[in-house]
């Protein structure tokens, strides 16, 4: 849910930054689709509505999905503000792996929260985590909306959504544009000297 922030946040700071909204039309992200089947998975694992779906494959379903949502951003990181949010993502993942597919939690901020559900969890107490500083040992003030526990590489995760969604209502260039020959400028004939073909 801590992402969930990033998104106002960062068409707030676009509009600030002297942005403009439907230049997020411009944007030009790749595998999109394995991004929204990623985040589809954890939507029905963490969803106290469907339980359970995935039984005892739950743990391997979740670090799964994990890795499709990191490849997808991965596979964005030369567009601008998208290398934070793939370090966090990165940071994230290590964590997950490292503890057998869960993430540890604060557990301070379990029970402030009042965390918890009848649905799968991937946030698990665990007495000596590995790579506690990766861990979910931060927790959101619990009068805010969906209020939740994050770690260090949600905060790298939202920051990079929210600055590419800034840089993006600024005008910034998508690395789509660069990989396509538009630097601004009238194209070259089909023979000039840089072997431009507009086909």
């Amino acid at each position: 849910m801590f992402i969930l922030y990033a998104i106002p946040i960062g068409v707030l700071a676009g509009y600030l930054l002297g942005g403009r909204l439907g230049r997020l039309g411009e944007l030009r992200l790749r595998w999109v689709p394995l991004a929204l089947l990623g985040l589809l998975i954890q939507v029905l694992l963490f969803t106290d509505t469907f339980g359970s779906p995935f039984g005892e494959a739950s743990t391997a379903v979740y670090v799964a999905s994990s890795i499709l949502v990191f490849a997808a951003v991965l596979r964005n990181v030369r567009v601008p503000g998208m290398a934070l949010a793939a370090a966090g993502a990165a940071c994230n993942l290590v964590a997950i792996i490292a503890n057998g597919g869960y993430m540890p939690a604060d557990p301070a901020g379990v029970a402030a929260l009042g965390l918890g559900g009848s649905g799968y969890t991937s946030s698990v107490i665990l007495t000596d985590p590995a790579l506690p500083f990766l861990t979910d040992i931060f927790a959101m003030p619990a009068w805010m909306p969906a209020a939740n526990i994050f770690s260090i590489g949600d905060i790298l995760l939202g920051i990079g959504v929210a600055l590419t969604i800034a840089l993006a209502m600024r005008g910034g260039a998508p690395s789509s544009q660069a990989e396509l020959g538009s630097t601004g400028g009238a194209p070259t004939s089909p023979g000039g000297a840089d072997g431009y073909d507009p086909s």
